[in-house]
């Protein structure tokens, strides 16, 4: 077994049972392997949570920015990040089990980090788009709220949202909302239209 095995294992007990599911001996079972094993690699759980953490915003955030930015086009970088993490948040109860821990000092200092590289991302692709600075700050927040809710509710009541045949068309209809700019110019009354 390799560090990185152990910590995919506490990652997953983590998604399943929060911080509390993340024990060496029924790590070690999942693994089929000895609490020596454990102790090889880690000084203590405390290392394998802080090992896993680390795991998950790699794998998690870093590695998913680095597959997007293939795609050249930054609006249709940010309609496919939208999709593919709304798809693996739907599939994998981890980051809402991390929320649910936030209080812990450990998992709230990955989450800063994480939640400020992700907003900074999107922050990113709005001010490619075209948005003024503090605008684009702003829908990037927005664009990560939207996502954070959808991936609540798809594990709290997934029965809330669209099913699989509207699924791609509600998410348009939320990037579509954060792309929509204001007409500027003259004040609109109550009677005037766009």
């Amino acid at each position: 077994m390799t560090a990185e095995d152990w910590a995919d294992a506490a990652l997953a007990a983590l998604g399943e049972g929060g911080l509390a599911a993340v024990a060496v001996e029924p790590i070690a079972t999942r693994l089929g392997t000895t609490k020596g094993s454990f102790y090889w690699h880690f000084a203590n759980r405390d290392a394998l949570v802080e090992a896993a953490l680390e795991r998950w915003e790699q794998a998690c955030t870093e590695a998913v920015i680095t597959a997007v930015e293939a795609e050249t086009d930054p609006e249709r970088r940010l309609r496919g990040l939208f999709a593919y993490a709304t798809a693996a948040a739907a599939d994998d109860p981890l980051e809402v089990s991390l929320l649910a821990t936030a209080a812990d000092s450990r998992v709230a200092a990955v989450l800063r980090r994480v939640t400020e590289r992700r907003v900074g991302y999107l922050a990113g692709l709005f001010a490619e788009l075209g948005f003024p600075e503090a605008e684009a700050r702003r829908r990037g927040l927005l664009a990560y709220t939207a996502y954070l809710g959808h991936a609540q509710l798809g594990h709290a009541v997934p029965q809330n949202l669209p099913g699989p045949a509207d699924r791609d068309r509600y998410l348009d209809s939320v990037l579509d909302a954060l792309l929509h700019r204001a007409h500027t110019g003259a004040h609109r009354t109550g009677t005037e239209a766009e």
